[in-house]
């Protein structure tokens, strides 16, 4: 699908389309981009704060590329990825993950295009009747966020998992991630 982005600064035209395994380098690093690092701390969901190290992997990527029950969405322009999102069919729901959104970008409706689209296909492609999600508890700007975008929050919470560094390093003790979801009528 193209979507044409609206403001000013916006000249050319949005693609959205789901990832392929060439796509992975580009889709880890811009996942990385959003949430980690110096280069975070640009857009409004950084996690920097929170945890160091990586937050996500290729080997992480490629598996949801490949996997014929999920599916990556990327954003792009120019043939840049500039957004991208994880979808995967869990019998009756959908679960939404490695949203990102490039730093420079977000604030300007592209993840809510993203998140919307996202919507959209688990319905009508999966016939899911939920999305669900996780969310690091502390990020209550991003939990704001979804919550204005339909999504309530459970209070169903899963620990962090500490000691393994494929999810990054945690800078605090008492992370934990809170369920969020939304009825896909």
């Amino acid at each position: 699908m193209d979507y044409a982005d609206t403001r000013p600064e916006a000249r050319t035209e949005l693609a959205l389309r789901v990832a392929r395994e060439p796509d992975v380098p580009a889709l880890v690093a811009l996942i990385e981009s959003a949430y980690r690092g110096e280069s975070s701390r640009a857009g409004w969901t950084t996690e920097a704060d929170l945890l160091g190290g990586q937050r996500t992997d290729p080997e992480g990527v490629r598996a949801v590329v490949v996997d014929t029950g999920s599916r990556m969405l990327v954003a792009e322009r120019d043939g840049e990825p500039v957004a991208c999102c994880q979808l995967e069919n869990r019998s009756g729901h959908a679960y939404f993950g490695m949203f990102a959104v490039r730093p420079g970008l977000q604030g300007g409706g592209l993840g809510r295009l993203v998140l919307s689209e996202a919507e959209r296909l688990a319905r009508e492609d999966w016939a899911a009747t939920e999305m669900h999600m996780t969310v690091i508890t502390q990020r209550e700007d991003l939990i704001a966020w979804y919550v204005r975008r339909g999504y309530t929050r459970t209070g169903e919470l899963t620990p962090f998992p500490y000691g393994d560094e494929r999810f990054g390093l945690p800078q605090r003790a008492d992370l934990a991630f809170e369920l969020l979801v939304k009825r896909l009528d």
